[in-house]
């Protein structure tokens, strides 16, 4: 009876965790809706990710005050550099998640989180072969193979299937699903870069510290330059609703799951549910609080259901490796 009963509380956990890292994924989906609807009330996509980025390093710059442990991690990034262990331009990763976010606040109002949410990870798995090739991961370069290849080509081959009905609509901005690759690819190799930072530092949340310092200076000085130029003009913060200012603490919270659920399920596993729920959660969210002129159609659901499809070819050889 003991044993059945250990059994079923180590099924009902696992079931958890696996859910945990689903609702993590929707968690990017309601993250994106957020900044979007952000930037088309201020009709100024750099603004609206300054704001997100900054109220996250204001959450996460409280927590690292009062954390022994992030004070630690610091003080070990730092010998890393001083030591040449690191280089110091590599610690500039969070400029790439400004980049990111003030892409995917331009971008989720004219397409919709479910078509960016297809095109930015198409653009994740490509870059990630670019990247394993040149080694940035750490551990040196390493061979690209077939499964590889087979997974960014599904992902790639899945945007053009979700666009294929938006071929002949002028209205349509194809240079909007470009940028959500791009901004995907930005996404591939931020993280590459944060896991050689995080190597160093020991500690997941001052890697974070850190990736929410340099991208909010980064979107400083962009709209700095922008204003100096007359590109654009500052506008006054919107009344609301109260939910488009969500985007910063959703990320604050995102990592703060994502550090612990990772740990027990391994990267593979929380992988294929949290983009499972990330492209459930971006469908719904079109399908019943879509931006204004969005549209779901039969070649959305089935991009989507391609592009996680390419998602687990990707992750099998790594699967067998976590069952070892």
């Amino acid at each position: 009876m003991n044993g059945w009963s250990s059994v079923a509380k180590s099924t009902s956990s696992a079931v958890r965790l696996d859910a945990l890292a689903a609702i993590s994924g929707v968690m990017i989906a309601l993250q994106a809706r957020a900044n979007g609807e952000l930037s088309h009330q201020l009709n100024n996509a750099p603004q609206a990710a300054l704001v997100s980025f900054s109220s996250g390093l204001f959450f996460v710059a409280i927590y690292a005050l009062i954390s022994p442990a992030v004070k630690a991690g610091i003080a070990r990034l730092r010998a890393a550099v001083r030591e040449g262990e690191i280089p110091r331009w590599r610690l500039l990763a969070g400029a790439l998640g400004g980049s990111f976010v003030a892409l995917q606040t331009s971008v989720v109002p004219l397409i919709g989180v479910a078509m960016y949410s297809v095109a930015s990870l198409a653009g994740q798995t490509a870059t990630s072969l670019i990247v394993d090739r040149i080694g940035l991961t750490g551990g040196g370069p390493k061979p690209i193979s077939i499964r590889r290849v087979s997974a960014a080509l599904i992902t790639v081959l899945a945007v053009a299937v979700a666009v294929f009905d938006k071929i002949e609509a002028h209205s349509f901005s194809f240079f909007a699903v470009l940028l959500a690759v791009i901004a995907g690819a930005l996404v591939g190799v931020q993280r590459a870069l944060n896991g050689q930072i995080n190597e160093h530092s020991g500690q997941s949340y001052t890697t974070s510290l850190l990736n929410f310092i340099t991208g909010t200076s980064f979107l400083v000085l962009f709209i700095l330059v922008l204003l100096l130029f007359g590109k654009i003009e500052l506008q006054p913060l919107p009344n609301g609703p109260w939910w488009i200012y969500t985007g910063g603490v959703i990320g604050v919270i995102y990592i703060a799951s994502t550090s612990l659920i990772v740990q027990h399920l391994g990267v593979l596993t929380f992988t294929l549910f949290s983009v499972g729920g990330q492209l459930c959660g971006s469908l719904l969210l079109d399908l019943y609080a879509p931006s204004e002129g969005v549209s779901v159609s039969w070649y959305l659901v089935t991009g989507i259901a391609m592009t996680y499809i390419g998602v687990i070819v990707g992750g099998a050889r790594q699967s067998r490796l976590e069952r070892r």
